[in-house]
């Protein structure tokens, strides 16, 4: 799915909510509750797609990406687990969809850099931009929508609540990745020259900036903040020595419209009665099995239309912190069998596209199919043992 069918599908659902509010099926009030919810969150994600973006243009991604390949000191295991180690903090902090867009080239390069097989490398960064997305309240669009569920709940409560189903949801998807790429991963490899860096002054600037956002991010204050006044700030540097740079691209518009309509049109089927079936679907309870249950419709709903609808449609049948905490175990860390499961999956493979790697989708959806509900069915168990 590229930007424009994206764009196309947001509006067509931008429309079809727009008639559901016209004909009375969602009440004006409910869209305009739904509208006071989400724009302080699509702000964030408008703010931090631009930094981010920006801070690769001023190659803090490559400079970042050489680096481990100096500190991987030869072997390629090492290298592999710092490219993981570097995938979960880009996740954590800049969003899943920073991984799959932005880090994802820069490892093939790196790879290619050091003659290794760029494979078992783009395939650690989509998976863990998927699972390692369950670690921070900013890491993931479903997981600001379930901190404003659960009426604004901090970081600390986020981190409580989820970090061990977290680092679960890390660790099984890198041993089975590790397990299969086992032959890639072995050997060594020499050195590459590092990257050519264009403007020191830009890299310096957007290295600080990044740095200094990483940790406001998780400070309490109301996300969009920080990302908006980073995203501000390293534009102006970018005004000073690159003005060429800054175009209108660097706003992600099409995930707007297509947020958007699927934040209208996801409210407009819940005004008109799809609670009932949802409920027997998800089940209820807070019980190992239940959590199961949830967890599972969770994974399959996002295999099968994409996690943030299948978000979405089940939150009204996750009305406690744990079951809430299980849907996002679905949603999240099971998204890792269909090309669709995520909007991060799907830029995954564009960029790959654009630097020439062929994707093997048949291999790529077995191991999904074996990865996904290992991974969500062992994220679970934490919950149940609290």
């Amino acid at each position: 799915m590229d930007a424009v069918k994206l764009a196309v599908i947001g509006v067509v659902l931008l429309v079809a909510g727009g008639v559901a509010v016209t004909t009375g099926a969602l009440p004006v009030a409910e869209a305009a509750g739904i509208i006071e919810r989400v724009w302080p969150i699509l702000l964030f994600v408008v703010a931090v797609t631009i930094t981010a973006e920006l801070a690769s243009t001023a190659g803090v991604f490559d400079v970042a990406a050489s680096a481990l390949a100096r500190f991987g000191r030869g072997r390629t295991w090492s290298l592999w687990l710092l490219v993981v180690l570097l995938a979960v903090l880009a996740t954590a902090f800049l969003s899943l969809d920073t991984t799959a867009v932005l880090l994802t080239p820069v490892v093939v390069v790196v790879a290619r850099a050091h003659r290794l097989d760029p494979l078992p490398f783009a395939f650690t960064t989509v998976w863990l931009a998927n699972t390692a997305s369950l670690v921070l309240p900013v890491s993931n669009l479903t997981n600001l929508l379930a901190v404003h569920r659960l009426g604004g709940a901090d970081t600390a409560f986020f981190v409580a609540l989820l970090g061990p189903s977290a680092l679960v949801a890390i660790l099984v998807p890198v041993g089975i990745l590790g397990l299969v790429h086992r032959r890639a991963l072995r050997g060594r490899y020499e050195a590459a020259p590092p990257p050519r860096v264009e403007d020191r002054v830009l890299l310096v600037a957007a290295s600080v900036i990044v740095l200094a956002l990483l940790p406001l991010l998780v400070s309490g204050v109301a996300v969009w903040i920080p990302a908006v006044v980073a995203s501000v700030v390293l534009g102006g540097f970018f005004v000073w020595r690159s003005p060429r740079t800054l175009r209108f691209a660097l706003v992600p518009w099409q995930l707007l419209v297509f947020a958007s309509g699927l934040f209208l049109a996801v409210g407009a089927v819940q005004a008109l009665g799809s609670g009932a079936i949802l409920d027997v679907v998800a089940g209820r309870g807070e019980d190992l099995i239940s959590l199961w249950q949830l967890a599972a419709a969770g994974m399959v709903g996002a295999n099968a239309i994409d996690n943030l609808p299948a978000y979405l449609a089940l939150e009204p049948t996750a009305e406690t912190p744990l079951r809430l905490a299980a849907l996002l175990i679905g949603v999240n860390a099971g998204s890792l069998i269909t090309p669709w499961a995520s909007l991060a999956t799907l830029l995954w493979h564009q960029r790959l596209v654009s630097v020439g790697v062929e994707v093997p989708w048949r291999r790529s959806m077995l191991l999904g199919v074996i990865a996904a509900p290992a991974t969500v069915g062992l994220a679970v168990l934490p919950l149940a043992m609290r």
